[in-house]
Parts: C-alpha cells; sequence; structure tokens
C-alpha cells in the first residue's frame, strides 16, 4: 500500500511539473512575429519620440556606442575623462512599454582603452544583462531583454570589483522608461497625460587635486585612476551636475515649457541619493522610485531618489518665469552644481502670487 501511494504522489508529482512547465512554454512569445521599431535615441534632456500609450508589444531596437572622451565640466576648465554611451553624460533615455521586449546593440569603440558592459535595472536576469555585454575595443553585442515591469529605471556599466564605481563615477549610467500598456494613471482610474518630457541624470564626479589644489589632468583615463580611487574613498564629491556638467541645464540650455503644460520630469542618479525640489513649483504627481505600478504621491514639496534608482514627476506650470529645479541640499545644488532651470512663458496670475508693496524704506 506505501509503495502505491509513493508511485502515486510521483505520478502526481511528474504532472504538476509538467502541467507547470507546458504553462511556461505557451508563455513565451513567439517574437519572430512581434513588430520591431527602431527607436533613435537622442541626447539628453530630450526622450525619442514615443507613444504614451501602448499600441500593442513590440520589439524596440536601439543603438548605442560607448565613447571614452574628455569633457570639460565646469568654467574652471576642469576635465574629467567620461566613459559616455552614445557620447553624453547622461547615457540616452529608452523609452518602451510594460511587455515590450528591448533589442539593443551595444558598441565599444575601437579606439576606447577599457572593457565596458552594461546593466539594466529594468531586466530580469542575473547582474542585469552585465555578464551578458562585456565587450572589449573593437567588440559589438546584442542584449534583449522583455520589461516586465513598468517605471523609471537605471542602467549603467558593472565590468566587476572596483571598476563598477569607478566606471560610473565617470559618467556611464543613463536611464529606461517603461510606460504601463495604458500610460500613467492617478491610481484611482484617472489617466495622465503630459504635454513634454525632460530627463535629468545627476552625476557624482571625484577630480583629484595637486598639491597647489588644481584640479588634475591626465592623458589617459587609466593615468588617474589611483588618484581618484582615493577621492572616491572619502564619499565627498567635487562635483554633483545635472546632465554632465556645470550649468548644462540653465541659461540657454534651460528646459522650456509654457503655462498650462504639464511636463513629465525623470530624474535618474546612479550613485547617490539626491532629494529634487522644483522652486516655485510643486510635485503633483512623484513616483519618488520611479515604480508606475505603485498610486504615485501628490502635491510634494521635495521628493526623494534613492542611489542607483530613478523617478518621475508631473507637474503643471500656473505661472511664468524662471523656475530652479535643485537638488535640494542646497550646498550640493548651489556650491557643487546640482541645479536646472525651466524657462516658462505665459501670462502672470495675481491671484496666485503679487507684490502688495514695492520695496521701501521702514515706515516709523
Amino acid at each position: 500500500m506505501k509503495r502505491n501511494l509513493h508511485k502515486i504522489c510521483q505520478y502526481l508529482t511528474a504532472m504538476i511539473l509538467l502541467v507547470g512547465f507546458s504553462l511556461t512554454v505557451q508563455a513565451q512569445t513567439d517574437i519572430s512575429k512581434l513588430p520591431r521599431i527602431t527607436q533613435e535615441l537622442v541626447n539628453p534632456p530630450m526622450l525619442p519620440k514615443h507613444d504614451q500609450v501602448s499600441t500593442g508589444q513590440k520589439v524596440v531596437q536601439v543603438r548605442m556606442v560607448i565613447e571614452e572622451k574628455k569633457m570639460i565640466i565646469d568654467d574652471l576648465g576642469t576635465e574629467v575623462w567620461a566613459f559616455a554611451y552614445n557620447g553624453s553624460v547622461p547615457g540616452p533615455m529608452i523609452v518602451a512599454h510594460q511587455g515590450d521586449y528591448i533589442e539593443l546593440t551595444l558598441v565599444n569603440k575601437s579606439k576606447n582603452s577599457m572593457v565596458h558592459n552594461i546593466d539594466f535595472h529594468a531586466s530580469t536576469g542575473a547582474l542585469g544583462g552585465g555578464a551578458l555585454t562585456d565587450i572589449a575595443p573593437g567588440e559589438e553585442v546584442v542584449l534583449r531583454f522583455k520589461a516586465t515591469k513598468s517605471g523609471v529605471f537605471v542602467y549603467h556599466c558593472a565590468p566587476g570589483g572596483i571598476m563598477i564605481p569607478w566606471h560610473v563615477i565617470h559618467g556611464m549610467s543613463g536611464a529606461i522608461t517603461v510606460l504601463p500598456k495604458e500610460g500613467l494613471s492617478d491610481g484611482k482610474g484617472n489617466k495622465l497625460t503630459y504635454d513634454r518630457a525632460y530627463y535629468i541624470g545627476e552625476q557624482d564626479y571625484y577630480i583629484p587635486k595637486d598639491e597647489n589644489g588644481n584640479y588634475k589632468k591626465y592623458a589617459t583615463p587609466a593615468a588617474g585612476m589611483a588618484d581618484e580611487l582615493e577621492v572616491m574613498k572619502t564619499l565627498t564629491p567635487t562635483h554633483i551636475v545635472f546632465n554632465g556638467k556645470v550649468g548644462a541645464l540653465t541659461g540657454k540650455n534651460a528646459l522650456k515649457a509654457k503655462v498650462g503644460e504639464t511636463v513629465l520630469i525623470l530624474h535618474a542618479q546612479a550613485n547617490r541619493d539626491t532629494r529634487p525640489h522644483l522652486i516655485g513649483g510643486h510635485g503633483d504627481y512623484v513616483w519618488e522610485r520611479g515604480s508606475f505600478a505603485n498610486a504615485p504621491k501628490v502635491d510634494l514639496e521635495t521628493w526623494f531618489i534613492a542611489g542607483g534608482s530613478a523617478g518621475a514627476a508631473l507637474y503643471t506650470f500656473k505661472q511664468p518665469g524662471i523656475y530652479a529645479y535643485v537638488n535640494h541640499n542646497l550646498i550640493e545644488a548651489v556650491l557643487k552644481g546640482a541645479t536646472a532651470h525651466f524657462d516658462v512663458e505665459g501670462k502672470w496670475n495675481d491671484d496666485l502670487m503679487t507684490q502688495v508693496v514695492k520695496p521701501r524704506p521702514i515706515q516709523q
């Protein structure tokens, strides 16, 4: 009786495993039958052309070329060897919808000196694709992954060991936005849309100084590594900037908007915590940790984005003028460079704000 019972249990177990395997096989998509689109990546702070609501599952094909190049990051002429996806810091934004496949061709230029790869926080699989994308100078690789989660996610280079933080602090990170199939919502069944979208990548640099207090320059990326590692160990950046350098998003490069427009602000930081704040505005809807599967928080003055993650905020501008968008550690914003500007056009509304009395001598 026990032997028969044992055989029955074995049979049932086998059937359960067989059914589970069958369901797994059935769940797999025949990718050859999906439409393919080639997404033309653009330099930050812009996003590539995309639909806010999915038109159906697809394969999103993108190509990124890794470039090692010198960049000037402030008005003092401070130099950094940037390891740049598509030549920009941060790397370009990729946009897809939940359930889509992202198929990336990653190219390491022949004139580069380092092995590079890419780790997608949006992907499912050990090391985020890092182990599958290691390429030496002169090589390219193709990686495909399914976007199973919606949200805003960081990607970055992760060659292993100390090379991971060293590559990241040289600007080698970016972000991908995976929109819900039905688009954004307020978590209560109401759709949310945007008129413009901007992508801000916050970058920390660790530039060594010489005995006279001047920032050092190096002929090759590897030449500065030992010095840079010592600065990195202090956990104190010399620069904290938006989109690669001080002033990248101010002045003539300020982000444009108009009164009445709703703007989606995507903010990524691959290495350190940050606290975005729009001076004179708010986060009408905020996904602090980037997950669109969660209902957004509403009416925030400042929001928090953990290091190694990205977040999103929607705001409808109600007044014209220059709005400063900062990391609200104000030391980092003012002294180290983490400031952007929104230049908003439109008619002023005195009901929202007005100067009741102009500056005058104190009345006794």
